[in-house]
């Protein structure tokens, strides 16, 4: 991206929206709107010409959805950072938006602030969320694991991701480690596992 001036394209079908995002960008310095467009096809076919670092784009667009549009821009440039907006995100919403490729997702309506905000951590970090996603994920995840593990498996498999021995877990939950061995086994049923490296690795890509 350039250090200095940032060039965005926005894709916003409602012509009130985009009325306030031209208002939005008048008062940032180092982020410039190029261009609106009510389609991802019109922006890709402008999308050489403009060369942008940044797409703000809403996922109800013409023509095509926005979040299967993504593909292409990333088609476009690997590196181009693409944030999605939306007014009822779900979290397979969510969840398809960033397997393809978005690197943040925020929620109408977009203030200043939180827009500015979302453009200034996609140049610096990479990546954007709006709180309200983050505790959607988070909570959508912690439904999906105690649903699969037991209570006490979670806290179990808490320590053994960080690193903690059979007898270590066993003086924290004040339990036997006959008795942590015994859930131990359980997780492995669950995973379809035989050892705790394979365990590990199954967590980590769940």
């Amino acid at each position: 991206m350039n250090s200095e001036l940032h060039k965005i394209i926005v894709l916003e079908k409602d012509p009130s929206y985009q009325a306030i995002y031209k208002e939005y960008f008048k008062q940032y310095d180092e982020f410039h709107l190029a261009a609106i467009y009510p389609s991802a096809i019109e922006a890709l076919q402008q999308y050489d010409k403009i060369q942008p670092d940044i797409i703000v784009s809403e996922i109800d667009l013409l023509y095509a959805n926005g979040i299967d549009s993504i593909t292409l821009f990333k088609k476009k440039n690997t590196d181009i950072k693409i944030i999605m907006v939306s007014k009822n995100p779900s979290f397979d919403t969510i969840k398809k938006a960033f397997k393809n490729g978005a690197n943040g997702y925020l929620t109408k309506p977009l203030s200043n602030k939180r827009l500015y905000n979302a453009l200034q951590a996609i140049k610096i970090e990479g990546a954007a969320m709006g709180h309200d996603i983050i505790k959607q994920i988070i909570q959508n995840f912690r439904k999906k694991t105690y649903a699969f593990f037991s209570s006490r498996e979670n806290q179990i498999i808490d320590y053994l991701c960080k690193g903690a021995t059979y007898k270590d877990i066993a003086n924290k939950l004040f339990v036997t480690t006959s008795t942590v061995n015994f859930h131990i086994q359980n997780i492995y049923e669950k995973l379809n596992v035989n050892s705790k490296s394979e365990a590990l690795y199954k967590l980590q890509h769940m």
